[in-house]
This record gives structure tokens, sequence and C-alpha cells, in this order.
């Protein structure tokens, strides 16, 4: 029997010992050629070509060719929906679903979670299969850190651009609430943060703005349209109307040419055309994520001697 070439066998970036083995490879001459040629072990009976880097993307593809039955999910699937998620770290493991409720472990890095899933949740992306957005959303709810899991679904209600390419919203809120339903552990909880979310927000730091915001008691209105005297339409992030107080969250992105700064001064100058808007307040990422004491101590500052300098 004529054997085939290694990389004719490859599938997906990933070869599986198993397919070399039926196409008449043994395995001596098979694991020599490999060492040879330096393929990079993936997973237990897992390959990947020479010079193929290592990313998630083909650990993913490895674990769910050997074990089928398994399903993206939790973070993992929301990362192949272009879903934000605050969890960057290189060390956060590969997440699946286990429909069948049998395997407990797949490896090291891997979480599997062992949760009743429906054909209807599941659908193929990119050549994986894939829990669908408003199950991924509210498998995330369920279990993941609330913070992290309004971003989540905050992302993928709106607009959101990735590098050069600007996605469209991915689902509705009530999509989201249907796949709630079902009574698993965490459900209650999870409708609970459902309530919390904003179909609006423009980005994580906005999410994370806001709930401080709402823990430390304060509840602006979000995303309020104001009219400048001459008409001209503004959105804003935060407004606390009764005391005129305006509250703009600016993202990594901010100022990255002159032209998005020339934009950026129009709109500030704008903002304080508005009526409304008695006093603005304005904080980067890097203030909501690692300096929120004290952009809630300056906002509640404002805010009190607003209320003082009413007549």
């Amino acid at each position: 029997m004529e054997r085939k070439g290694l990389l004719s066998l490859v599938e997906r970036d990933v070869l599986l010992t198993s397919w070399a083995l039926g196409a008449g490879w043994s395995r001596g001459a098979l694991f020599r050629r490999l060492a040879a040629e330096e393929w990079t072990r993936v997973g237990g009976g897992a390959w990947a070509p020479p010079g193929r880097p290592i990313d998630d993307g083909v650990r993913l593809r490895a674990l769910q060719l050997l074990n089928p039955h398994l399903v993206v999910s939790h973070r993992s699937a929301a990362e192949l929906w272009w879903i934000e998620t605050l969890d960057s770290s290189t060390e956060r493991p590969l997440e699946f679903t286990d429909p069948e409720l049998g395997l407990r472990r797949a490896g090291t890095g891997v979480r599997v979670h062992r949760i009743p899933l429906a054909e209807h949740d599941i659908v193929e992306r990119h050549g994986f299969r894939i829990t669908t957005v408003p199950r991924t959303l509210a498998d995330l709810l369920r279990t993941a850190p609330r913070d992290d899991a309004i971003v989540a679904v905050e992302s993928a209600l709106t607009h959101r651009r990735f590098g050069q390419t600007r996605r469209a919203p991915l689902t509705r809120l009530d999509a989201i609430a249907s796949a709630l339903d079902l009574p698993h552990r965490g459900a209650v909880r999870a409708r609970h943060r459902l309530r919390l979310c904003d179909p609006h927000a423009g980005s994580p730091a906005e999410t994370i703005a806001r709930l401080r915001m709402y823990d430390a008691g304060l509840h602006p209105e979000s995303q309020v349209t104001l009219r400048t005297p001459n008409g001209r339409r503004v959105v804003l992030d935060f407004l606390f109307r009764a005391e005129g107080l305006a509250i703009e969250i600016e993202g990594y992105a901010y100022h990255g040419t002159r032209e998005a700064h020339r934009r950026d001064v129009t709109r500030f100058n704008q903002l304080h055309q508005c009526p409304e808007v008695r006093s603005l307040l304005r904080y980067t990422a890097e203030d909501v994520f690692h300096r929120p004491a004290h952009m809630l101590t300056e906002i509640q500052t404002t805010l009190t001697s607003s209320k003082n300098s009413r007549p």
C-alpha cells in the first residue's frame, strides 16, 4: 500500500496520528518523519505542520478533531465570534462544552463544561462546531465574572471595530433572554445581570464606567442624544441631567490621528453648547480600568458641588 505524504493528510492545520496510520504509515516511520521534519505536537495524537505557530485556533481544532462531540463555548466561542471580553490573558484556558456530559478533562489549559446543549444551540463557524451567539452569551452570564459577562453582551449587541473591520451587531437582548429560559445553574443570576446591560454601549470602557457608577449608587442616563443651539445632534456617554453633569469615556484608540484629535475637539466644543450640559468630565480607559476610585470621587464631588450651587 503506497502511503500518502503527511502534508496531504493535514486538515485545517492539524494532522492526527490516526489519519497517518490509516493512510499506510507505520508507527515507527511516522514518528521518525515527524521528528525529522520538526512537526509540533499539539496534543495527544495531534500535530501541526513544520513552521505553523501554535495559536488558540490550532489548539481548538486539534481538540475538536480528537473529540468531535465537544463544542467550542464560553470565552473561546466569544473570541471566534469577535465578541470582546475583559480577560485577554494568554494563559486563559480553552473552553468547550460536552453535551454528552461524559468528558471531565481534555488536557492542561482546557476547561470542559458538562451541560446540555440542544442542536439549535450549535452552529458551524470557521470550521468549528461552536455555540450560537445567544447561547455563548447566556453561558458567560451564568458562569463568568459579572463585568466580563456584561462587556461581552454589550459588545455583541452593538457595532464594534476589530482592526480595520467594523463588525455589525450579532444578536438582540430578547434572543439572549430566550437562551436563559432553561433552568441551568446560575440562570437567576444571569437574568439579573442581563437587566444591567445597555444595548447601546459603545466600548468596554463605557460598560465598566457605568458598572462602577452603578455599584457606587450613581445612575446617570446613558447614550443620551442632545442638540446644540444650531440643531446639531450629539450623543453623550452619560448625563446626570438634574445636575447638568456630562461624563465622556475615551477608548484606548483616543487621539490616534490628527484628524481624530480635530473631531474630538469639535465634539468637546459642541457638548458645551448643549443647554443640558453645565459641566463635563472626561476619563480615559486607563482611568476606568485602573483608577476607578479617583473617577468616582471626582464625579461625586462634582455632583455635590452642582447640588450646593443651585439657587
